[in-house]
């Protein structure tokens, strides 16, 4: 997560990989909670006398610790987490028995993705009584990715560097039934939701898995293999791993024409 006061989140008014690397994730984990130690007073302005149940859902063991520890002191934030889940059948039984205000859906899960969680939390979505509300929380800020989960039906969608204060304003906001964005990530809302043209189809971007997508993404735009490896909570070794099947299904050379062809497409 970022500094305070960085990369808030943007609110519109109502509208109708494991842990291949666990040193990496251990470290995240850390960050973030020594974070929200230098945070206490000022997560608390949100709360009041207010409570936010909350569930997290994340395949990353460590990520869901880190973000426990940042938000998840009830009296100091007013967030109560009440679930946990790292993959799709997780997620769904978990959600249906906490009824919770507000989960955190991480985009890429094991058993279909977090556009599968809402598909099949269509009903509870819908509820008037009692509705629970996904805010998207993921390292990933590709167009396709943030695109999916709000069309599935999420409120909003905000990246893993945002802060643990804005977090938690960005969790009431979805609560109150606010749609909430990082900055960079409105714009491709409004382009989607403007158009009434369906995207092109990219046979050869759809070879790819999700994580081999984040992973050419990430090398497009220079980051190094240890650099992703940090980035993504995987080892340097599966990092090389997805680059040679990315580099093989597409049929390019090296991470040069990698790059070249992910710039064409406008994915950097």
């Amino acid at each position: 997560m970022t500094a305070p006061g960085r990369g808030r989140p943007v609110a519109t008014p109502r509208a109708g990989a494991r842990d291949d690397d666990g040193a990496d994730t251990e470290g995240r984990a850390e960050e973030m909670t020594s974070e929200g130690a230098q945070q206490d007073g000022a997560a608390s302005g949100a709360a009041g006398d207010r409570t936010v149940r909350v569930v997290l859902v994340d395949d990353h063991r460590m990520f869901r610790t880190g973000v426990q520890a940042e938000i998840g002191e009830t009296g100091r934030t007013g967030v109560e987490v009440v679930g946990e889940a790292a993959d799709v059948d997780q997620a769904v039984t978990v959600i249906t028995t906490t009824r919770p205000e507000v989960v955190l859906l991480d985009v890429h899960l094991p058993g279909g993705g977090g556009v599968e969680v809402l598909r099949r939390s269509a009903a509870m979505m819908a509820d008037a009584e009692r509705p629970v509300r996904f805010l998207a929380l993921s390292v990933s800020d590709a167009a396709e990715d943030v695109i999916g989960v709000i069309r599935g039906g999420a409120r909003g969608y905000v990246t893993k560097t945002i802060t643990g204060t804005d977090l938690v304003d960005a969790i009431f906001r979805v609560a109150d039934g606010d749609a909430v964005f990082s900055p960079r990530l409105a714009g491709f809302v409004l382009d989607a939701f403007a158009s009434t043209d369906a995207p092109p189809i990219d046979e050869d971007l759809d070879r790819l898995t999700q994580r081999e997508r984040e992973v050419l993404r990430l090398i497009a735009r220079g980051y190094a293999y240890k650099e992703i490896a940090k980035q993504l909570f995987i080892s340097v070794k599966t990092v090389e791993s997805h680059v040679s099947a990315v580099l093989r299904k597409l049929q390019l050379s090296n991470r040069h024409e990698l790059t070249r062809w992910a710039a064409a497409r406008r994915l950097v």
